[in-house]
């Protein structure tokens, strides 16, 4: 059939790729970090108490005080290319693009911050994306991380007149690509250390106890990761949960109380955390950093930080492996 002269061009069809992580500041800036927060500490599945009860909360004490601190927090884990996670997300979506190709196109977004979920959707389907991969970056499913991204997804379609198709990337915490990447990634940070740790801690983002009588499973996953991890290796891994927050009864063991009892026991450690597909705040300021700090304060001597799978070769042959599986049908 042939095209009316007036009628507006029409990109090549391709298949789209949002890779989605957690969100980051701007800046390392009291201003930027308290509109991000506002953000993040927002969403229902965030912070489960009743708005009512939780907005004069966050509006007041929270939003008055704790944006200074994170500010600090952020600059001493800075860099010239902006926060970690966000220059470690670009790294991973440029790699991924061109290990894909012309006809698959990659971008990222952030579910706080920016580049925002809903206009990165836009963006994939003005360039002649209709089928699109949503990839949240969460091996452990969890309803604060993988579900508030499917939300945030589905709140935007709700706005679109023309929506495109929609697979999402299923949480990979048993996954074999993810384990042997995680495998091959510890073991050769265990190997490039100049002492051999006694103790090899994995340190997972922290939870409510509530969520997991709730029948969230990302208690029982992340579990599950340490126990393939440990399998693996051919040796124990231990498991301890940190960012804790608020006064409510949260995941145990905790981090810090982890390092602590190690430093006190002159025991010798490695930390990683598997949870996190990126270096960020948590990892970088909270374990590097301040679990070191805390740990060295027990009396502990022997201390490393293992980095996220980032945009390591293990790390990207594992991401191109699954998501080249989810487009099956589509390629």
């Amino acid at each position: 059939m042939t095209r009316p002269p007036d009628h507006p061009p029409i990109r090549a069809a391709r298949i789209g790729v949002l890779l989605v992580n957690l969100g980051t500041p701007d800046a390392p800036e009291p201003g930027p970090v308290r509109r991000y927060l506002a953000q993040f500490l927002s969403d229902r599945r965030v912070v489960e108490l009743p708005p009512l009860l939780w907005q004069p909360i966050l509006r007041g004490i929270i939003l008055t005080t704790r944006p200074k601190k994170s500010a600090h927090a952020y600059g001493q884990v800075w860099t010239d290319e902006g926060s970690p996670l966000a220059a470690i997300t670009r790294a991973q979506t440029g790699a991924l693009q061109a290990e894909l190709g012309d006809g698959v196109h990659v971008a990222y977004a952030m579910r706080y911050g920016e580049p925002a979920i809903g206009g990165a959707i836009d963006a994939l389907f003005a360039e002649g994306c209709r089928r699109i991969l949503i990839a949240p970056l969460y091996p452990q499913y969890c309803a604060a991380t993988t579900a508030t991204v499917v939300d945030a997804v589905g709140a935007h379609l709700r706005t679109l007149r023309w929506q495109p198709s929609l697979r999402f990337l299923p949480p990979y915490a048993d996954d074999p690509a993810y384990i042997g990447a995680l495998a091959a990634s510890v073991g050769a940070g265990l190997a490039a250390l100049d002492f051999a740790p006694d103790v090899l801690l994995a340190s997972f983002h922290g939870m409510p106890e509530r969520t997991l009588h709730l029948g969230d499973p990302y208690h029982c996953q992340c579990r599950k990761s340490a126990r393939l991890l440990s399998e693996a290796l051919g040796r124990p891994v231990e498991v301890a949960f940190q960012s804790r927050f608020g006064r409510a009864k949260w995941l145990e063991p905790a981090t810090d109380a982890a390092l602590e009892r190690l430093g006190r026991d002159d025991k010798s450690v490695a930390v990683l955390a598997p949870g996190f597909s990126a270096d960020c705040l948590e990892t970088l300021e909270e374990l590097a950093i301040r679990g070191k700090a805390q740990f060295e304060a027990a009396g502990g001597r022997d201390f490393a930080y293992l980095p996220c799978l980032n945009a390591s070769p293990p790390g990207l042959a594992m991401l191109g492996t699954m998501i080249r599986r989810e487009l099956a049908g589509w390629l």
